[in-house]
């Protein structure tokens, strides 16, 4: 369920308000324990995703680090190279 969630800080290109949504609505889903909220609980949920990606939003910008921006194309070649290793 928590995909999405993954690290966002210190990439070139900076992260996108669409990635730290789909993190955001991904931690909302599982502090929820809903996929999908019922009608009742719509607006809610709704709620605390804008809320949850507006934090995020605040916190990857205010974020400070000498490292050098890591590059979104070898991040994600070693994620596929570990979970080749890890399921085979």
């Amino acid at each position: 369920m928590c995909r999405n969630i993954k690290t966002l800080f210190n990439f070139e290109p900076p992260a996108t308000d669409e990635e730290i949504h789909a993190s955001s609505l991904q931690y909302v889903r599982k502090l929820s324990g809903f996929t999908r909220p019922s009608r009742a609980n719509q607006q809610v949920f709704e709620e605390a995703v804008e809320e949850v990606a507006r934090a995020s939003r605040r916190l990857v910008d205010s974020l400070v680090t000498s490292a050098p921006a890591r590059d979104r194309e070898i991040e994600a070649a070693k994620a596929k190279a570990g979970a080749a290793k890890r399921f085979g």
